[in-house]
């Protein structure tokens, strides 16, 4: 009985085994028809179409509409046929800078499950929408923009002197989408709807263009300059550029239109009467960021391209990190323990670094607790073993009196005067394992 059911399972296997393979010699017959009228599109359309699909012997799998320009594949819609009968679908023709009205190819390719596949081919004219308007959207509200002349776009209103916005044209025609110009990467593009940072000489009246063929656009990002040289931009909010100054050296800076009103550092900067600014550090290589949300310079000592670090000879660079001190202000910029926030002090000369900071504003009058550290970030650091102070205002920790070893705190029963300024100095000449801090009131 046990071989009698064997044989009957080995022989209507076999039968199965055959029919699979006649079935995948059997390529089958896929067909197609488009429904649509392909004629013309603008770029941006979803373009629209139907497709009736069959095969007669063989399942379908999928249909694919395919957008070339020239060779290349620049979009694609794929389909799940289930079952013979009419598909509709849409595809995407973007819109790209700098392409000219032109020729596509739409390819149709039809496969069934056993990979059998029809093609069909459909030229397309693709052309520029030359948009009646556009619309500028800022924070400060929207803005219509006119056409002045062929893809060109402009808008003339009181905007501040820094304003951020994207552009959003009108759908056009009956398949037409919302197209945005945004900002990304330092370069407006197309398809988003992140800011492009806009900047004129002054606030008032101006006018903002925008060229919808090759993404030009004005007033952009003005010259920041110091000492007559252009600053780089690192971001939104932020602008830097590596000089070699002297002590002494006028330092001037262009291009900011409050920049009267901005926060001076004065452990690197002494102002006037006229508000010119010298340099007061040692002759060497610095960088300088103006830091356009807080309002002031961040000036660092520099060693080649990157931020210098304490020389076994005393030159170098000393750096802050830790809580209770923050530049232009402790409330709007604690330093904290962020290593990217870490405070270059000024470098004097004769192995003498300093930090001037005002009781209230950069530096907390009642509560104090960072150290100083000799590179911008961790690694060598000063420990109550190689710091000492005869400051009765500030002492230095040593694990055991209320701050780990290094730290600064005020001493007990102390505080530091609301409005004055103080001078924190680090005298490496004995050696950079003997430090002396030294506290003077101004």
């Amino acid at each position: 009985m046990k071989k009698y059911i064997g044989l009957v399972l080995f022989f209507c296997g076999s039968l199965f085994i055959t029919a699979c393979d006649d079935d995948d010699k059997n390529p089958g017959n896929p067909v197609m028809k488009i429904q649509t009228t392909i004629g013309s599109a603008y770029m941006g359309d979803s373009l629209a179409f139907d497709v009736n699909v069959e095969d007669a012997s063989v399942p379908l799998s999928t249909v694919k509409a395919q957008l070339f320009f020239n060779d290349e594949k620049v979009s694609e819609t794929v389909i799940r046929t289930k079952t013979n009968g009419t598909y509709n679908g849409k595809i995407h023709v973007p819109y790209y800078a700098n392409i000219p009205n032109g020729k596509a190819n739409l390819k149709f390719i039809l496969q069934n499950i056993n990979f059998t596949t029809t093609e069909e081919v459909y030229e397309v004219a693709v052309s520029r929408p030359d948009f009646p308007y556009l619309t500028f959207v800022s924070e400060k509200g929207e803005y219509r923009m006119e056409r002045s002349a062929a893809y060109s776009y402009a808008v003339t209103a009181t905007f501040p002197q820094k304003i951020k916005g994207y552009f959003k044209s009108p759908a056009m025609g009956d398949n037409g989408n919302e197209i945005t110009f945004g900002w990304s990467n330092d370069a407006i593009v197309e398809a988003t709807t992140d800011r492009i940072p806009f900047s004129n000489t002054t606030g008032g009246e101006y006018t903002i263009t925008f060229n919808s063929l090759d993404y030009t656009a004005a007033p952009f990002i003005i010259a920041y300059t110091v000492n007559g040289q252009v600053m780089q931009r690192v971001d939104d909010s932020n602008y830097a550029i590596d000089l070699s100054l002297k002590q002494g050296d006028k330092v001037t800076v262009e291009g900011f239109e409050d920049f009267n009103s901005w926060w001076i550092d004065p452990s690197f900067f002494k102002t006037d009467e006229a508000g010119e600014l010298s340099f007061m550090p040692i002759d060497g290589s610095y960088r300088i960021t103006a830091n356009t949300s807080l309002s002031y310079l961040v000036v660092e000592a520099l060693s080649g391209k990157d931020p210098a670090s304490l020389q076994a000879d005393g030159s170098g660079a000393l750096w802050i990190i830790g809580d209770g001190i923050g530049k232009p202000s402790v409330s709007t910029n604690a330093v904290g323990w962020d290593t990217n926030k870490a405070l270059c002090m000024a470098p004097m000369g004769n192995k003498k670094y300093s930090i001037v900071v005002e009781a209230g504003k950069t530096i907390k009058a009642n509560d104090i607790n960072f150290k100083f550290f000799h590179q911008k970030g961790w690694g060598g650091e000063y420990k109550n073993e190689t710091l000492r102070t005869e400051s009765d205002l500030i002492f230095v920790g040593d694990g055991t009196n209320g701050r780990d070893p290094g730290n600064l705190g005020i001493q007990e029963g102390k505080v530091l005067e609301t409005g004055a300024r103080y001078i924190l100095t680090v005298d490496l000449s004995e050696g950079n394992d003997k430090a002396l801090l030294i506290v003077t009131k101004e």
